[in-house]
């Protein structure tokens, strides 16, 4: 075979791609056209319905996620204050021991007043006193325990034995854990 008729070989094969090629590209436009054809308004009309709905149910899921978190921000936002506060509570407490010893009761009525109002307030800004008491269950996730002793009685076994700090909950969230003497 001579250079030329090489050259005219791979021009030929050259051709009949570009020519398939162009079939090919005929034939694809052909098939969009026909599934256009079949695809009624009715169908249009339904995957826009389909997707407008989907877009729909996705806002609606978006706006409740928003508005439970931000439930569960108001609930919480006071929280760094609170555990600010809630040694002030245990101050006024000891406070009232101290007094009650004094027998002074004008200033014993005068703090109990405070310390009443105090407590209050906290309560409507949603702080809950968590009740422990001698001869609860201990439990791990709900009380933190300073100290283990020996139980005083056979029933106080793996149970409370005294309440050292008192707990207080924001809402459903602990936000200082009951400190408590267990008995081995």
């Amino acid at each position: 075979m001579s250079g030329k008729s090489k050259k005219e070989a791979e021009d030929f094969k050259t051709d009949d791609l570009v020519e398939n090629q162009e079939i090919k590209d005929q034939k694809t436009e052909e098939e969009v056209e026909k599934v256009k054809e079949v695809i009624s308004d009715a169908d249009l009309l339904k995957i826009e319905k389909d997707k407008f709905l989907r877009l729909f149910a996705e806002f609606e899921n978006y706006k409740k996620r928003t508005s439970k978190e931000r439930i569960e921000l108001y609930k919480t936002a006071n929280q760094e204050l609170m555990t600010v506060l809630i040694p002030i509570l245990d101050d006024f407490e000891r406070a009232v021991t101290e007094i009650t010893k004094v027998k002074d009761k004008n200033l014993l009525k005068g703090v109990e007043l405070i310390q009443n109002k105090f407590k209050s307030t906290l309560k409507q800004k949603g702080l809950e006193e968590i009740t422990v008491k001698s001869g609860d269950i201990f439990d791990a996730d709900l009380h933190e325990a300073i100290t283990i002793i020996p139980a005083p009685t056979d029933d106080l076994k793996g149970k409370i034995v005294e309440v050292i700090e008192k707990g207080y909950k924001l809402g459903d969230k602990i936000v200082r854990f009951p400190k408590v003497i267990t008995g081995q």
